[in-house]
C-alpha cells in the first residue's frame, strides 16, 4: 500500500520534459517538443536530454529556438496546457538570457534595415532573370 502511495507521489513530483515544453508553450506541440529535444536544442542541468527525462522543480533548462536561447529555471509542473498568464508562470527566465534574447534580436531588425520588399509581383521578364540566378546557384 506504501508502494502504490509513494508511485503517485512521484508522477505529481515530476513530468517528462516533451510535455512540460508543450504545456509552458514553448512549442504548439509535443511532436514539436520531441523533435527539439530529439536534435539537441534542450539541455537539463547542462546535459542532453530525452524526450521522457522527468523535469522537476528547480531544474535549469536551455531551450534554443530558431535564433532565441531561453535559460529558464523551473518553478512548477504542469501535465496540460493551459492560457499564456499560467503557462509563463511554470518558469522563470533568467534576465541575463532575457537581455542576450532582446540584444540579438536588436542586431536582426538593424541587419533588415534598408530592406525593402518589392511592391508587386515581378513581371514576366523578372522572373525568367530571377530562374537564370537559381540556375546559377546549381553549379
Amino acid at each position: 500500500m506504501t508502494r502504490s502511495a509513494s508511485s503517485a507521489t512521484t508522477t505529481t513530483a515530476t513530468v517528462r520534459l516533451d510535455l512540460w515544453l508543450w504545456a509552458a508553450r514553448f512549442y504548439k506541440n509535443r511532436a514539436l517538443s520531441k523533435q527539439a529535444i530529439e536534435t539537441g536544442k534542450i539541455e537539463v542541468d547542462g546535459q542532453r536530454a530525452k524526450a521522457s527525462r522527468a523535469v522537476k522543480v528547480g531544474d535549469a533548462l536551455k531551450i534554443t529556438r530558431a535564433e532565441e536561447t531561453f535559460l529558464v529555471t523551473v518553478l512548477a509542473l504542469s501535465a496540460k496546457r493551459g492560457a499564456a498568464v499560467v503557462a509563463q508562470g511554470l518558469y522563470e527566465e533568467s534576465e541575463a538570457s532575457r537581455l542576450a534574447r532582446d540584444e540579438a534580436r536588436a542586431l536582426r531588425a538593424a541587419a533588415r534595415t534598408g530592406y525593402e520588399a518589392p511592391r508587386t509581383k515581378p513581371d514576366k521578364r523578372a522572373r525568367r532573370l530571377i530562374r537564370a540566378l537559381g540556375d546559377i546557384d546549381a553549379l
